[in-house]
């Protein structure tokens, strides 16, 4: 099973725990501060997605077996929940919400739509690599390093939260992220059906992963789907406005909450 985090008290039927999938080299940890801010009013659960941090590694990468996961730690700590998933995070939380929709009450999809991209990400997997591990002693030798190789400083501090430095290794499965980057960046075509719950898909105002132009796939898929934008925030929202990301979930789950309340 996948590792993971809870923050706050235990959830109740009326308010749901929220889980949190990150993004493509990402981890639980990376959503510990906004985690534990939202934990003041529901429990908050954050994992490690496979390959990543220190959840298990394996050989595939696809969107049903992330959601499978998902769907593992949920059955384990109570179903339903609400899901919140970024990035690839947030593919794996679509796939779960159309594959197991009696698992998911909620749903928030961070700047990722149900469509295939054409940018890989591989060239972060080539910087994380020209990082000169055996001589590291510090995480702000590595940051230094990535940003040599290009890396702008706010994803610097992002991929250093996943590095080992006493064990001089990245706590990423590398070649497995590489070989399943296809799958990764693209959108599975077996999958079908749709979540009739609530939606919202939170992108970033100078983000171009969500444009109009998707609204007629995502509409099918989550019909009750709604749209917001945070302004001058990238792809990577929640590490570039922390405090902006957390008040738009705030403000969806609470309403959506006290909707449920009566």
């Amino acid at each position: 099973m996948l590792s993971y985090s809870e923050f706050g008290a235990a959830a109740s039927p009326d308010r749901p725990a929220l889980l949190i999938a990150h993004g493509l080299f990402g981890s639980g940890r990376n959503w510990g501060v906004i985690a534990k801010r939202l934990s003041d009013s529901r429990q908050v659960v954050t994992v490690d997605m496979r390959n990543h941090g220190t959840s298990p590694r394996h050989d595939s990468h696809s969107y049903p077996d992330m959601a499978a996961d998902l769907r593992e730690v949920i059955d384990h700590l109570g179903a339903p929940m609400d899901v919140c998933g970024h990035s690839m995070g947030g593919k794996a939380a679509m796939v779960l919400a159309l594959t197991h929709p009696d698992v998911v009450r909620r749903l928030v999809v961070a700047d990722i739509a149900p469509v295939a991209y054409s940018h890989t990400q591989t060239q972060f997997i080539d910087a994380m690599r020209s990082v000169d591990l055996e001589n590291l002693t510090r995480r702000s030798d590595a940051e230094a390093q990535l940003a040599e190789a290009g890396v702008e400083p706010v994803l610097q501090s992002f991929f250093t939260q996943s590095l080992d430095v006493p064990n001089q290794r990245w706590r990423l499965n590398l070649d497995v992220l590489e070989a399943g980057m296809d799958q990764i960046i693209g959108w599975p075509s077996d999958v079908s059906g749709s979540f009739d719950g609530s939606t919202l898909f939170l992108s970033g105002g100078a983000s171009d992963y969500v444009q109009p132009a998707y609204r007629d796939t995502i509409k099918p898929y989550f019909p009750a789907a709604r749209f917001a934008k945070l302004p001058g925030a990238g792809h990577w929202l929640h590490a570039e406005k922390p405090r902006e990301f957390e008040a738009a979930l705030r403000v969806f789950l609470d309403a959506e909450a006290k909707s449920t309340d009566g």
